[in-house]
């Protein structure tokens, strides 16, 4: 989700004690797992409900391309623009496991608003890419994004050249 003047992203920091003292690479983009017979648009909508307990914005609904992560997963995102209010937020949790012991921790512990520059330092590394497609969307004439397209991405508008994290020039084809 993205808002404009000035363009920002709504980003979510993971929850649990890994991420707890953690900042910078501790947030991501409100995502989950597809589940048997539900197109990919469907799952990220039930995802964002179910990690924020906000209903998404109306559509339309642009896509990204999708991202193999450092686990092996491979995330699949859509821009919608939206300018939530976020105090109603309540987090999804899920049962962690830790010394013999069960407890409920929240999928995301926190929302925010975040400028392309700072979603690029903040979100974990394999999510960095979508802000470059997400500012080409919204402006096609700029000539820098704050990160922009990898190898072996599904992002190939045909049109744009982007700075990829490694500062390599790549067209997005």
């Amino acid at each position: 989700m993205f808002r404009r003047d000035p363009l920002q992203v709504l980003v979510a920091h993971m929850g649990g004690p890994f991420w707890a003292r953690k900042d910078e690479r501790a947030w991501s983009f409100p995502k989950g797992l597809l589940e048997e017979h539900e197109a990919p648009l469907e799952a990220a909508l039930r995802e964002f409900r179910e990690e924020t307990g906000l209903t998404p914005p109306a559509p339309p609904y642009e896509p990204l391309g999708d991202e193999r992560q450092a686990s092996g997963k491979v995330v699949e995102l859509w821009a919608v623009e939206g300018d939530l209010d976020l105090s109603g937020f309540s987090p999804g949790t899920f049962t962690m496991t830790r010394g013999g012991r069960s407890f409920e921790v929240p999928e995301v512990d926190r929302l925010a608003w975040a400028s392309l520059e700072d979603a690029a330092r903040l979100l974990v590394r394999g999510q960095v890419p979508f802000l470059g497609r997400l500012q080409h969307l919204v402006d096609p004439a700029a000539t820098r994004a704050p990160a922009g397209p990898r190898a072996g991405s599904s992002h190939s508008c045909g049109r744009c050249t982007a700075e990829d994290p490694a500062g390599a020039r790549e067209p997005c084809s």
